[in-house]
């Protein structure tokens, strides 16, 4: 019986985190720093909220710190090298990843499922409308969502418990996205301006038609790189989450073929359970951790890839770490947009800030350690503050309530 590799809850922690580029040098504030970035983590999550600053902003600030983000419009809807489609969540991927996307675009709303049946029909319904629809980007695009609200055609309302329902045209645009057929091309603030994807995208996009074995070997592969060391489960939730048919067999090829190598976390002498594998790339990277290790302190966005799996967060971490934006605010615990700390190894306490635009000033609300935090990361917590703030523009910052007493006098 082969012995298994036994990383410490401590390694396990690093390898995620330097993989994530949240400890080590940090890539260059630029353009290739940032398509470096996420080469790296896959997709970075967009979300309309913008408490703070657009949680895809933040990410990256966490790993560059002060970047110009033109950069990144340059990248999306000039040179093209990202753009907008679905990964865990609506995300920015990178156009060479593009054969992994193209098959939820080519399968979306196919199969037999309740949903997929539903989605069928009431595009059938719309019909009309959906043709006037591209005839119009076709014609004008790309154009922005609110000019294509009023679309003449026959509409059949989209009803569901949720924010979508009535709302036609926009659920449209949405169903369109997903199959691949149109693209967003650009912005205006969150305004999202729509164009027909063969019209978006660059001449090199790699079109190739993938088969299902390809895709999930090549994003499972991304999924664990950027994880470190994971669990199928992991690697199901991260990346394209959800869509990894016969996993299970394709790491048993990858331990064949000695692409990854599994490996065992042991605390306290006791295994951590479940199978846990590594990407034979980062074995050198885990050897070398010990003496290579250059952790930081940095605030993390709400939906930043470290965090997402909130499960595997409590278990790397033993932090929870839930959001409360649709939480009433007399029972919130800690705040509406709620950025946790990252100090070295460990998330350490969390920070309910706000930007207020219209005076330039980071509203800091309050400030909440965790019980084993050290008095000894004020130092790193202030800086990161303060670089925040000058990555939002904020020329003032105001502590307006609760800050621990033990980081009290240094921020």
């Amino acid at each position: 019986m082969t012995t298994l590799r036994t990383l410490s809850p401590i390694q396990a922690r690093r390898l995620a985190i330097l993989r994530q580029r949240l400890a080590g040098e940090r890539p260059r504030a630029n353009a290739g720093g940032i398509l470096e970035v996420i080469r790296d983590l896959g997709c970075v999550q967009l979300d309309p909220i913008s408490a703070v600053a657009r949680s895809h902003l933040i990410v990256l600030w966490s790993r560059l710190g002060l970047y110009d983000p033109t950069c990144l419009d340059t990248l999306l809807w000039q040179e093209r090298k990202l753009f907008e489609y679905w990964a865990h969540c609506a995300s920015i991927v990178l156009t060479e990843d593009y054969p992994i996307h193209n098959a939820l675009m080519r399968n979306y709303a196919q199969g037999d499922s309740a949903f997929a049946r539903r989605v069928r029909t009431w595009l059938e319904d719309n019909a009309e409308l959906k043709r006037n629809v591209l005839a119009m980007i076709r014609r004008k695009g790309p154009l922005l969502s609110r000019g294509l609200i009023e679309v003449g055609g026959k509409k059949m309302g989209w009803v569901s418990t949720g924010w979508t329902s009535g709302h036609t045209t926009s659920r449209l645009l949405d169903f369109l996205w997903l199959s691949g057929t149109i693209m967003v091309a650009g912005r205006d603030g969150i305004q999202k301006k729509w164009d027909l994807a063969k019209r978006f995208l660059p001449e090199w996009t790699p079109r190739e038609k993938w088969s299902e074995h390809q895709i999930v070997h090549h994003a499972a592969q991304k999924s664990l790189r950027a994880l470190g060391v994971a669990t199928p489960r992991h690697i199901e939730q991260h990346f394209i989450r959800g869509r990894y048919p016969n996993l299970a067999n394709v790491l048993k090829q990858f331990e064949n073929e000695q692409l990854v190598e599994r490996v065992q976390i042991v605390e306290n002498k006791i295994p951590w359970k479940g199978d846990w594998y590594i990407h034979t790339a980062d074995l050198a990277l885990l050897d070398r951790l010990g003496q290579t290790w250059q952790p930081r302190t940095t605030l993390l966005s709400p939906f930043d890839n470290l965090i997402c799996d909130r499960a595997r967060t409590k278990q790397f971490f033993n932090f929870d770490f839930t959001m409360e934006i649709y939480v009433p605010k007399d029972k919130r615990k800690y705040g509406y947009y709620v950025l946790p700390i990252l100090h070295g190894d460990q998330l350490i306490g969390r920070i309910d800030a706000a930007s207020n635009r219209a005076e330039s000033k980071l509203l800091i609300n309050a400030i909440y350690a965790e019980p084993n935090a050290p008095a000894r990361a004020a130092s790193g917590i202030a800086k990161s503050i303060g670089g925040l703030a000058d990555f939002v523009g904020a020329q003032d910052i105001v502590f307006t309530r609760n800050v621990p007493h033990m980081w009290r006098q240094i921020l």
